[in-house]
């Protein structure tokens, strides 16, 4: 199965953090974007977030992957105090796709996949388009999701 991750972190070493996530998965590493600087979302006061996006093909289950990349947070010492608050790793599963590249979808009580909000986040289809120009979830171009965001501090990102 081939997943998108996106991971994000504003705590602590921002770049050590996001470079765990890779080394977790090196051996299934298919691509890895640069490192983007992105404003927070939520309305939380903090610190800016550096964010990457991965591909990675895994053997596994959804789930079993969801609790390799809670592992990860967890390494880092992910706290889940506040919505939308600081981090020190934040690992989401954005897509998912069979060997033969369909999506797959996943709807339980503690897994969405298409992320619910990825569409909505600059900050995930900006590296996730340095990857992978021809893109799509939930069967709509990645591209045209980012296009049709409204231009605010949270749609900005640049190289970190």
């Amino acid at each position: 199965m081939r997943a998108v991750l996106s991971t994000g972190s504003n705590m602590e070493d921002s770049r050590a953090h996001l470079a765990s996530v890779v080394r977790s998965f090196a051996d299934e590493l298919v691509a890895a974007s640069q490192v983007y600087r992105t404003a927070p979302w939520g309305g939380v006061a903090q610190d800016d977030f550096l964010n990457q996006t991965l591909i990675v093909d895994v053997d596994c289950t959804p789930h079993e992957l969801l609790a390799r990349c809670q592992a990860a947070e967890n390494n880092a010492r992910r706290v889940r105090d506040v919505r939308w608050g600081p981090r020190t790793l934040d690992v989401d599963i954005v897509a998912l796709f069979s060997a033969a590249g369909q999506e797959i979808l996943v709807d339980t009580p503690d897994l969405t996949v298409p992320h619910p909000r990825a569409s909505e986040r600059a900050f995930v289809l900006v590296p996730w388009l340095e990857l992978d120009e021809q893109a799509t979830m939930g069967g709509q171009r990645v591209d045209e999701l980012l296009r049709a965001l409204p231009d605010t501090p949270e749609n900005q990102v640049s190289p970190a």
